[in-house]
């Protein structure tokens, strides 16, 4: 579960599917925020305090193996379901307009609301993310295999203790450059030291599957309103062709690059990041100002 308080006030949804603990700061027109696997709020603990001077900011702890507050049973853990989940959370809290920002793993969980549950969106970002057929990216396809194998997410896990493992290119030292501090990096794998987290965790990696991300993009054309596309330069999962092909799709989206960044843009770039959804909020405020944003 999510430690910052720089991500504002902590509370809690119920929904359906289960009870999701989020973290709300600022006021203004909301930006809700959705992560990758096996991290949580925290990540996005940077960008929010630069855009909660202007927007509504919402940093919901998605289940996605970092989060504190186990599933319901029951619940659809699949991208489909994850992607409904998101929907019921923005129906429950009553948002409309909704900028929704996407990075990694939640970038394309972002796709599937987009494609089957725009309603409440006005805006969308995705910052280095599954897409199309790379779902999942070549080097973590081994924790969906993993999640077959009894007892190995829980060996995982007990690894993951060892903070130095942490900072190897089998974990985080592929997705960010520069490494959390501990206490954040503690909030991402402790978690998964709990049986009911395994669980939830096992159910997304289960759910995994490049035909949920090829199904979405049959939409993207469909989708009339503003998108970013914003990758990092030194994305070592996503190649930069991937964001070629989102902008593309798009019929109203924009490009920008993150130089100095892997695929947790959040933890690598945080300002520039902020700076790329502002403007891109607001690109009359920012039109005498250098560009940031390309469009292809």
């Amino acid at each position: 579960m999510s430690i910052s308080t720089s991500l504002g006030e902590q509370r809690q949804i119920t929904l359906a599917s289960g009870t999701i603990s989020y973290r709300e700061r600022g006021s203004g027109a909301p930006i809700v925020f959705v992560h990758g696997l096996l991290t949580n709020g925290d990540v996005w603990r940077g960008v929010v305090p630069p855009l909660a001077n202007r927007w509504r900011c919402i940093s919901p702890d998605w289940p996605l193996g970092s989060h504190g507050l186990p599933m319901n049973d029951d619940a659809d853990l699949s991208t489909p379901g994850l992607a409904a989940l998101v929907a019921d959370f923005l129906e429950a809290i009553e948002l409309e307009d909704v900028t929704l920002v996407g990075n990694d793993t939640g970038g394309a969980i972002c796709q599937l609301v987009a494609a089957h549950h725009s309603a409440r969106l006005g805006r969308l970002v995705l910052a280095s993310c599954d897409a199309y057929e790379v779902y999942p990216p070549p080097p973590f396809g081994v924790l969906s295999l993993a999640a077959r194998v009894p007892g190995a997410l829980h060996l995982g896990a007990q690894l993951m203790r060892v903070r130095t493992l942490r900072r190897s290119r089998l974990a985080y030292g592929s997705v960010m450059r520069n490494h959390s501090e501990p206490a954040i990096s503690d909030s991402y794998v402790r978690p998964g030291l709990r049986a009911e987290i395994r669980r939830d965790t096992r159910k997304v990696l289960l759910g995994i599957s490049r035909t949920h991300t090829l199904d979405a993009a049959k939409h993207f054309n469909q989708f009339d309103r503003p998108v970013l596309i914003a990758w990092a330069e030194q994305d070592r999962l996503f190649p930069a062709e991937l964001a070629d092909r989102l902008a593309a799709a798009f019929p109203r989206a924009s490009r920008a690059v993150v130089e100095h960044s892997r695929t947790f843009i959040g933890e690598d770039e945080p300002e520039r990041l902020a700076a790329l959804i502002a403007q891109f909020l607001t690109p009359a405020y920012n039109a005498h100002a250098d560009p940031l944003l390309a469009t292809p």
